[in-house]
């Protein structure tokens, strides 16, 4: 199994303080062998500073290993696709590795913020995703829903990119497999996890292509495995983003490794860690430990 970073844009630093973090987590990851580097996507946040993705990532490229694969998440129908592929094949011809591309239908609540509506998420993603992927073939490109005509670029990512689709419904992981992309299963416990997991592989045998299943989870790994499991257990109490104790990992690296033996267990290939945000140092400390995970794993 793979391990890579999922990296948390929000922060309760301030602004430099939260950046500067950002570089920190990416230079040690890629010193601990981390597989992935990857951003979300949010809008309209406050209460807490969030970096948005296309600028930070573009940035931690020069922090990051060449070789490895990079991406964002993108809340898909939240983008006029036409920009979406002009962001996509900018950070892609900065970077020398693999590019990712997650796409997510973004909850409802952020679209009024924007400005931005969309009756039907769902059809808006694959239309969004069907523009996007004829712009990287160098087609020109019309769309009635997004209003676009007769669009065209010639920035296509030098690679071409991966596309992982964020979902936990079968319609969405169907979606994955005609879409020829991965399934990116969110915060999911294992046993949510096997029915979308058994829809995804049965479309992908149907429509013929391969599967790629990435799982993510918040991770708080320690060398002192009791004070992890200790500080993941007070962020749970405190209502830490709804989880609950299935979509953590916490412990020592070796306690870690037991943990994500179901979801090796059940064919994922690789688990997206993300850092909770305790603090600064917990941090650092987890995405190190997390290379001897990803050592034990391989």
């Amino acid at each position: 199994m793979r391990v890579g970073l999922s990296a948390s844009s929000t922060s309760a630093l301030d602004a430099r303080a939260a950046a500067r973090h950002a570089l920190e987590r990416v230079r040690v990851a890629r010193d601990a062998g981390i597989d992935t580097l990857t951003f979300g996507d949010s809008h309209g946040r406050g209460g807490a500073n969030y970096l948005q993705n296309v600028p930070t990532l573009g940035r931690c490229l020069a922090e990051w290993d060449p070789t490895r694969p990079a991406g964002c998440l993108f809340l898909v129908p939240m983008w006029n696709p036409v920009l979406l592929a002009e962001q996509v094949g900018t950070l892609a011809a900065f970077h020398d590795g693999p590019f990712i591309v997650q796409t997510g239908l973004g909850g409802p609540g952020q679209f009024p913020t924007m400005g931005v509506e969309v009756a039907h998420r769902g059809r808006a993603l694959e239309e969004a995703v069907r523009v996007v992927q004829a712009l990287f073939a160098g087609e020109t490109v019309s769309s009635e829903p997004f209003g676009i005509v007769d669009a065209a670029f010639d920035l296509v990512p030098p690679d071409g990119v991966s596309w992982w689709f964020g979902t936990m419904s079968e319609a969405g992981v169907r979606r994955a497999a005609r879409f020829g992309g991965s399934w990116y299963a969110l915060h999911a416990g294992v046993d949510a996890l096997r029915a979308p997991y058994e829809a995804y592989l049965d479309e992908c045998s149907n429509v013929g292509t391969t599967p790629y299943v990435a799982a993510r989870r918040e991770a708080v790994i320690l060398h002192d495995g009791d004070r992890a499991r200790q500080l993941a257990a007070d962020a749970l109490a405190g209502g830490y983003r709804g989880m609950d104790q299935d979509q953590i990992v916490a412990g020592a690296p070796a306690d870690v490794v037991e943990q994500l033996a179901s979801l090796v267990d059940l064919g994922v290939d690789e688990v997206m860690l993300r850092t909770m945000g305790i603090a600064p140092d917990v941090d650092l400390e987890t995405l190190a430990a997390a290379g001897e995970v990803r050592a034990m794993l391989s």
